[in-house]
């Protein structure tokens, strides 16, 4: 298996290359792909030093299998040339995520979508990956109507860039700002850029990313999207209308049994999750299960996952992995 890992050296190219050496993922050649800045320079992968190439020679190498985390431009101009030489691509930005064409892909969720035909897919949202992750069995058994969530993301989110300015902003240094605004000591109200609705971006690929996955347009999905000073993963307060009503203990329990999902729920111990306790796991945690008390079927939780792996590189190894477990590539 010949693969190519796209944006090898950013914050998440590099968890990749981590987590597939730590899944054992069966390559023969690895490839690991930048920008023009960073061709030459080396990586390091099962002990073994790997120079960076570049897109153009990547692309003539033709892997089976290549992983992208380089932006939606890259990904807009690159993929289809990776695809068109036979490779399939799994894509981690939001290039293709609504393109009709193509498959978005939560691999306990809805691999058993994917076709040999499928040569571009794309990855979703971290913070639509963990919300599905516990929305997905309680849809399967009460049928959602109405979803309100509040999203605590991770600077890692942004970038590296973001975590220099934190990192400065600790230490009293000017540096460059990732953020319109102070992160330490803060709070920022805004992730990605707002649109015309004042809905930002990434509070409206929760909105479209939830019902492309869930395949039930009828679920609807208000979001609010703040910037944290955490380095550690992403936090949801999430409140879930059923048209059916639900037992506490049961939640508990469907949740328990879903694949990649950990309950921490007890608040006698003060035992919720925490992104310090989810940093460089691969479940989602999910805590804080109440009913909601003013109205009907309603449900609270607290969902709380590193947006880094399960939200970013593990799903993209995971996809991987299905493709080849069931030969698909």
């Amino acid at each position: 298996m010949r693969v190519a890992v796209v944006g090898a050296t950013g914050m998440v190219g590099r968890i990749m290359l981590k987590v597939l050496e730590e899944r054992n993922f069966p390559i023969t050649e690895l490839y690991p792909v930048a920008s023009e800045k960073s061709i030459g320079t080396e990586i390091s992968f099962k002990n073994k030093s790997y120079k960076v190439i570049g897109l153009e020679e990547a692309v003539s190498l033709k892997p089976d299998l290549a992983l992208f985390s380089a932006g939606g431009d890259t990904s807009l101009e690159w993929a289809p040339r990776f695809a068109e030489n036979g490779t399939t691509v799994v894509d981690n930005s939001s290039a293709w995520r609504m393109d009709k064409t193509k498959k978005l892909i939560i691999p306990e969720i809805n691999a058993d979508e994917l076709t040999p035909e499928d040569k571009i897919i794309a990855n979703p949202n971290c913070s639509t990956i963990q919300l599905l992750m516990a929305l997905k069995p309680l849809h399967d058994k009460y049928k959602i109507r109405r979803v309100v969530v509040s999203t605590y993301q991770s600077i890692t989110g942004t970038g590296v860039k973001a975590v220099q300015q934190l990192e400065n902003e600790y230490a009293g240094k000017k540096g460059e700002m990732a953020y319109p605004y102070p992160i330490h000591k803060n709070a920022i109200p805004q992730c990605d850029v707002f649109t015309e609705n004042g809905y930002t971006k990434e509070e409206m690929k929760l909105t479209n990313e939830t019902k492309k996955i869930l395949g039930d347009e009828t679920v609807q999905v208000s979001a609010t999207a703040i910037r944290i000073p955490v380095v550690g993963g992403h936090s949801e307060s999430v409140n879930i209308e059923f048209e059916n009503d639900f037992e506490e203990g049961d939640v508990r329990k469907i949740l328990s049994d879903f694949p990649g999902v950990t309950v921490k729920d007890n608040p006698e111990l003060n035992t919720y999750p925490m992104p310090i306790y989810a940093e460089g796991k691969d479940d989602v945690f999910v805590g804080r299960i109440r009913r909601d008390y003013s109205q009907p079927k309603t449900l609270n939780m607290w969902i709380v996952a590193d947006n880094l792996r399960k939200g970013a590189a593990t799903n993209t190894v995971q996809i991987a992995e299905y493709l080849m477990k069931n030969k698909l590539i």
